[in-house]
């Protein structure tokens, strides 16, 4: 019996990376793999060890969905939602995280792995990568709502319902025309290089960074009035964090700072 750890998580400095290791399945998701992702990526972006967070999967292999052959266990007209509209955790594990995340994706990233790679904030593809939200072909629309919602936001809308209504599959070279990703490395430099990029984010200060990511989420959908209310509050709270205090103080001092997250 393989008793293997499917979903693993280990802090290296101060970034915490998420693995999913199924690599004979090319990462597929079954049901007991999903819940322990979401426990996983909440548990992970608890931990006061990270400041960051990559999702990656083992060399090879991001995501390539769910796994027909355990959803297939299930009839279909008794499959029922996995929360309700509200339980956004369970559905945006990624996305609803406070910390910065990285998403580095080698291989295919399909169906639930596309829509888990549009959840990160930031994204790094090796030149193996490839992406499809093919859920049309399944009689689906997209399984965690990002597809109709953070996908547009990224591509545009017109890109990004070409992708939805074709479920055509894109290589990297495209994801990265399209800006979907940042950059495209070999495979042997993604981890590498999404591990650089996170150590810098991971200098600045949590309590800065939660609010910048807050920030910008909910200012996609605000009114700039309401958008400034908020971003009043979150100055203000800057300016009484001991975060503050101490990114002054290592600024005069010409020492790096040592952020609490305070």
């Amino acid at each position: 019996m393989d008793d293997r750890q499917l979903i693993r998580y280990h802090v290296e400095g101060r970034v915490g990376v998420i693995t999913i290791d199924r690599p004979e399945k090319r990462n597929a998701m079954t049901y007991a793999m999903l819940g322990d992702f979401i426990e996983t990526v909440g548990r992970a972006d608890d931990d006061s060890e990270s400041a960051v967070l990559v999702i990656t999967g083992v060399p090879g292999a991001f995501c390539a969905g769910t796994d027909l052959a355990d959803l297939a266990t299930v009839p279909g007209e008794t499959r029922g939602l996995r929360g309700s509209a509200e339980d956004k955790h369970k559905w945006w594990p990624i996305a609803q995280a406070r910390k910065p995340t990285i998403g580095a994706i080698d291989g295919a990233a399909v169906g639930m792995g596309a829509e888990f790679s549009s959840q990160c904030d930031l994204r790094l593809a090796s030149t193996q990568a490839r992406f499809a939200w093919n859920f049309v072909h399944r009689g689906l629309v997209p399984d965690t709502g990002a597809g109709t919602w953070i996908l547009p936001r990224i591509v545009g809308v017109q890109q990004a319902l070409r992708l939805l209504y074709t479920g055509a599959m894109i290589d990297a070279d495209e994801a990265l025309r399209l800006g979907y990703v940042l950059d495209v490395v070999s495979s042997d430099e993604l981890l590498p290089a999404a591990m650089e990029l996170a150590n810098t984010i991971a200098a600045g200060s949590p309590h800065s960074l939660g609010l910048i990511k807050s920030l910008v989420q909910e200012g996609l959908t605000a009114p700039v009035g309401e958008h400034m209310e908020r971003h009043t509050t979150a100055l203000a709270a800057c300016f009484k964090s001991d975060d503050h205090r101490e990114g002054v103080a290592s600024f005069l001092e010409r020492r790096p700072a040592d952020f609490t997250g305070r």
